[in-house]
């Protein structure tokens, strides 16, 4: 009895159709009322009109400034009643008396007994008269101390200076100039000059620089002569035939 052998699917190449794609078909459109799709259900649609010109006339009625209220009357106002809101008013404690803690009795005088007079100082009073002479720290008057003043006997000055490092024992004899530092003439200026030699580089003799393959570059056992050789053949690769050819530019 024969069996069924399952078959392999077969993959389906996009390539292999041949037909239109998607973008060559013009269907109907299905969005607005012009050239809609006859076999969809199409929603109402409104349209905006515009405004004609002949509707625009110039306005003659008063501004905002002419605003009547409307709760005037020929009387008056119309006595409608008004009412405004107020403050939150602070919250009723009870009178806060001092103890007998806050009291300094001893601070006072004993009645009927003699005392110094005793005076307070208040602040200055604007009924004061006004003196347009200037105060004595408004002048500035040069100082008499020292010889700045060309008029007034001054006593001698004199200005201590720092303490010099040369010949002191503060003196670094270290910092004096080395050899090196003085301007020494070259002997081949009042001398016979020395002779002078210059180091070349190394020199090659003339002939082939060119690389040569070694022994071990070479692969003799893969080279027969001594018979005859049958035909070889190399294996290639599958190409599809849907790749795209390679298109140089030039």
């Amino acid at each position: 009895m024969p069996q069924d052998v399952p078959k392999k699917p077969l993959i389906m190449i996009a390539a292999r159709e041949r037909g239109p794609g998607p973008g060559r078909y013009r269907l109907p459109s299905t969005v607005g009322c012009e050239a809609h799709d006859c076999t969809r259900q199409m929603q109402p649609a409104y349209s905006f009109g515009r405004l004609e010109g002949r509707v625009h006339f110039k306005d003659w009625s008063p501004g905002p400034a002419y605003y009547i209220d409307p709760r005037i009357t020929r009387t008056g106002m119309d006595g409608t009643p008004e009412y405004s809101l107020l403050a939150r008013q602070k919250d009723l404690n009870t009178f806060k008396v001092p103890s007998p803690g806050l009291y300094s009795p001893e601070k006072v005088h004993p009645q009927g007994e003699r005392h110094a007079p005793q005076y307070s100082i208040s602040a200055r009073t604007k009924m004061r008269r006004i003196d347009p002479n200037p105060a004595p720290n408004q002048y500035t008057l040069p100082p008499i101390i020292g010889s700045k003043q060309p008029n007034k006997p001054a006593a001698p000055a004199y200005v201590m200076t720092n303490r010099t490092e040369i010949g002191s024992y503060l003196e670094d004899l270290c910092k004096t100039p080395g050899p090196g530092k003085y301007n020494a003439t070259h002997p081949n200026v009042n001398k016979n000059m020395a002779p002078l030699y210059s180091i070349r580089s190394r020199s090659y003799a003339p002939g082939d620089t060119t690389k040569k393959p070694g022994p071990g570059a070479h692969s003799p056992e893969k080279v027969v002569i001594s018979r005859v050789q049958p035909p070889k053949y190399s294996l290639g690769i599958r190409h599809s035939e849907f790749t795209c050819p390679l298109i140089a530019e030039g």
